[in-house]
């Protein structure tokens, strides 16, 4: 039997707003400062339809033009499109992991006592904090045009030919939202996985009533279960996503094209291209930055008047 403490969905302990904000700020930057490199080492593998048979190979995806550069050359190729990269992503973190709460205060207020009465107390609890991540995961699209610079930025810097940011964004207009549909099929079921994980092993695994009360090593363990989860559920779409996104500006290619060709010419393990990697490089990033937002907003908001 569940234990006794198990509180309905409509019981969520709320942050203060600055707690939120400043907790998920804080944890988007850190992990850009960290992670940039290993981003967009996985990006170019992801956006690579050649088969890489050899080091040197392997090296000119990842390097590009600077395969034999000097050592701190090569470090710093794969800092591309950082202006990009840092709006992106800590507009990303501050909008998902902040905005989440406020999604989840109001499913909460409205439709706590369905969560509870549809699967039961703890479970509709965790249901809920999914549900609130997968709808601020569709409304991320919101900020595709950043991630599409970034994306160009890291794998084919090419498409931008001596263009200043105004002047693509002029040029390109909606163009820019290219992928959003195919963006937010990606996020809706890897943001619910993301936080649903999280939200269950603390339920489940470390039985608490008041998610805000789990230790640093709870909240560590329960990222770790969001994010796998996350990364698995969205791989398929998240390549698609990814090569609709790196294209050249002037020769866009749909979805449904891009997953016929990948079917025909790579099989439908080309699906998960970059899975190990993600796991391996973007699994320890999402862990790192979900953990320390999960711990700091509630730790401003003790410590914030």
């Amino acid at each position: 039997m569940h234990a006794a403490h198990t509180t309905s969905a409509k019981d969520v302990k709320k942050e203060s707003t600055t707690a939120r904000l400043l907790g998920s700020g804080c944890a988007g930057i850190s992990e850009l400062a960290v992670f940039h490199p290993v981003d967009t080492i996985a990006k170019r593998l992801m956006s690579n339809s050649t088969k890489i048979s050899s080091a040197a190979q392997f090296n000119k995806v990842i390097l590009k033009d600077y395969a034999e550069a000097s050592a701190g050359r090569k470090f710093f190729s794969l800092f591309p499109g950082l202006g990009y990269a840092a709006g992106y992503k800590v507009m990303q973190r501050v909008y998902k992991y902040g905005g989440q709460p406020f999604v989840r205060d109001y499913l909460g207020q409205n439709y706590g006592d369905k969560f509870d009465n549809a699967f039961g107390k703890g479970t509709g609890k965790a249901i809920m904090h999914a549900t609130a991540g997968s709808l601020i995961g569709i409304g991320e699209i919101v900020l595709l045009p950043l991630d599409v610079l970034k994306i160009k930025r890291q794998t084919n810097p090419e498409a931008f030919r001596g263009r200043g940011l105004f002047k693509i964004v002029k040029d390109e207009g909606f163009g820019l939202y290219r992928g959003w549909g195919w963006t937010a099929a990606r996020n809706a079921p890897g943001s619910f996985a993301l936080f649903g994980g999280s939200a269950f092993a603390k339920e489940y695994l470390f039985n608490l009533s008041d998610y805000n009360k789990a230790s640093w090593y709870q909240n560590f363990i329960a990222s770790i279960a969001g994010a796998s989860a996350s990364l698995i559920v969205s791989a398929p779409l998240d390549v698609v996503k990814t090569r609709i996104q790196n294209k050249n500006f002037e020769n866009p290619e749909s979805g449904v094209r891009i997953i016929a060709k990948m079917m025909k010419n790579e099989g439908p393990t080309a699906f998960f291209k970059g899975l190990t990697p993600k796991l391996l490089m973007t699994g320890p990033k999402l862990v790192f930055s979900f953990w320390l937002a999960q711990t700091l907003i509630p730790a401003f908001d003790k410590v914030l008047p």
